[in-house]
């Protein structure tokens, strides 16, 4: 099925305005019809949905736009893709390292305070 900006928008859950800059940079490349017109296919939603799990993942744009080109290319690229998600897993990694030790301290100053009021 073919849809227009508009509706692909509402689709994948972006702006018309996000799109448009994913176009600009090259991290999508939707099918132009006779009038100009954009044209996105069910393949561009599994693409800019994969995109979006990429950018929450705190992946940059220079990185995304990377893995688009490469993704572009074809298989002779798929351990440059690897790469750059593993070194997006590793990131990732360090951050939730961080964020448990955050919440070790606080679990610790939960139960102290804790303690200190059971026992007043």
């Amino acid at each position: 099925m073919n849809y227009e900006i508009g509706e692909f928008a509402a689709k994948v859950g972006l702006t018309i305005d996000t799109l448009r800059y994913y176009e600009s940079v090259g991290i999508i490349a939707p099918a132009r019809l006779s009038n100009g017109h954009r044209s996105f296919n069910d393949e561009d939603i599994a693409w800019v949905e994969f995109v979006k799990r990429l950018k929450e993942t705190g992946m940059p744009i220079k990185n995304i736009k990377a893995y688009s080109d490469l993704r572009r290319v074809g298989d002779s690229t798929i351990d440059e893709r690897l790469e750059l998600l593993a070194e997006q897993q590793n990131l990732l990694k360090e951050q939730q390292a961080k964020t448990q030790a955050h919440l070790d301290f606080l679990a610790h100053k939960i139960e102290y305070y804790q303690e200190l009021k059971n026992n007043s």
